[in-house]
């Protein structure tokens, strides 16, 4: 399973590169899992319903299965984060794990990068960036991809799903 992380600030268009490279990426033939790191409380489960109603009443954990999906919730309560090497453990196997946020997490990373969002560039200070996707070239020498090239981006995710060596982080 190959790990390639998705980094850049709230707005630069991770989310959105990640939606465009899905469906060339599974035309493929690749198995892509997607982890998702947000520093906001969320909710999957709709209020009322029969599993928000048992995680309400206290269930550490609720998993909803039908012929369609199934998705498990943990509440962490007073627990730390796991971490992201705990997280992949979770998974199933697959090809390819894209992981959204991380930013300094030691893995292989594209920056995506909007001069619009006035932000420093993240890839100059941790080598673990092997490209950046952005709407203007980067200063220095790393390779970069246009926005709007998902055929390039796509090529280049392929090659390094095929090619590239990567462990897992530590826990």
């Amino acid at each position: 399973m190959k790990i390639l992380g998705i980094t850049g600030y709230s707005g630069s268009g991770k989310t959105t590169l990640i939606e465009r490279i899905l469906p060339p990426l599974r035309a493929e033939g690749l198995r892509v899992s997607v982890i998702k790191q947000s520093h906001h409380d969320f909710e999957l489960d709709v209020p009322g319903k029969d599993s928000w109603r048992h995680r309400a009443a206290g269930a550490q954990e609720v998993l909803l299965t039908s012929t369609y999906r199934w998705m498990l919730v943990n509440e962490l309560g007073e627990a730390t984060e796991p971490t992201l090497a705990q997280h992949l453990e979770r998974l199933s196997p697959c090809d390819l794990v894209l992981v959204e946020g991380y930013k300094h997490a030691v893995l292989p990373k594209l920056e995506v990068w909007r001069a619009a969002n006035a932000r420093p560039w993240l890839y100059p200070e941790d080598a673990n960036f092997i490209a950046v996707v952005a709407d203007q070239p980067p200063p220095g020498a790393i390779r970069h991809y246009s926005n709007d090239d998902v055929a390039a981006i796509t090529a280049f995710v392929v090659e390094f799903t095929h090619s590239t060596a990567v462990t897992l982080p530590s826990p």
